[in-house]
């Protein structure tokens, strides 16, 4: 999608970024810390792809030290939200504090050495709920159905990222992805159509096995799907470029209709921005 083409979505949001920037240091044990990407780097990916809005997501490699997530939302101003990691003791002063900083939803990364534990998801998402929050869940997605029972449950919205992440490829009549469709059918979960190149077997530029997923995604669950690019796509190589991401979400999204639903209507109503 050139930048002609996405002035047509005032609001657009890309749903899923990361901002490393320096003078904050990784969390002791960190697996992931790649280089500076800072919010000045990340404006000309926005300007490039004429986005307005950003969601910035804590990276696993600060831990639960939210600095430099609240200062890259507090430097994106307005039109920028945030997730955020917290640990078990955590509060509603906490929450409020984060919420009034543009905080709005919690992130559960349960892949690789995560920190969130399956055994406090309810007791935070009991929490976040009167915030209108939202769990932010990355897992491998062949291990939805064994969670399936506590996430349609839980009494917040729910955010599962890169199209269900399933780091084996599945098919859409395969019992893991009819449990990402099921958790969709319950009113309160969204999909990111976001980072193919994470799983795909078959790679760039189609991502045809992901796609597959993507494509039966929107077109049953228009009102259910986000796009986020993932920038700045720590540990991804050759690194991907963000245009050519957008168009592969605009080619499985099928119709114009759906694209403003996924790059704008539907952040509105996860993220709580005001209309686009």
């Amino acid at each position: 999608m050139n930048s002609a083409l996405a002035t047509m979505y005032p609001g657009a949001c890309d749903c899923h970024i990361h901002i490393y920037e320096e003078g904050y240091p990784f969390a002791p044990g960190a697996t992931v810390t790649p280089p500076p990407a800072p919010v000045s780097a990340y404006r000309q990916v926005q300007k490039a792809l004429a986005l307005t809005r950003a969601v910035v997501v804590q990276p696993s490699g600060y831990g639960f030290d939210n600095s430099c997530t609240l200062a890259a939302v507090k430097a994106l101003g307005a039109d920028a939200r945030g997730v955020a990691m917290l640990p078990p003791q955590h509060d509603d002063d906490q929450i409020a504090g984060l919420h009034e900083a543009g905080i709005r939803g919690l992130r559960y990364m349960m892949i690789g050495k995560g920190l969130a534990s399956w055994r406090d998801l309810d007791a935070d998402a009991a929490r976040i709920a009167p915030f209108d929050w939202h769990i932010n869940l990355q897992l491998d997605g062949r291990e939805l159905p064994l969670h399936e029972a506590a996430l349609k449950d839980l009494p917040c919205k729910l955010v599962i990222d890169h199209t269900g992440k399933f780091l084996e490829p599945v098919l859409p009549d395969s019992e893991q992805f009819r449990a990402l469709c099921r958790l969709l059918d319950r009113g309160q979960c969204w999909v990111k159509l976001s980072a193919p190149y994470e799983t795909s077997r078959v790679g760039a530029p189609g991502y045809d096995d992901v796609a597959v997923l993507a494509r039966t995604l929107a077109e049953r669950y228009p009102d259910r799907c986000l796009w986020a690019s993932n920038w700045p796509h720590p540990n991804a190589q050759p690194r991907p470029d963000e245009a050519l991401l957008m168009d592969w979400m605009v080619r499985c999204a099928g119709g114009e209709g759906a694209v403003r639903k996924i790059l704008v209507e539907n952040p509105e109503a996860v993220y709580g921005f005001s209309g686009g």
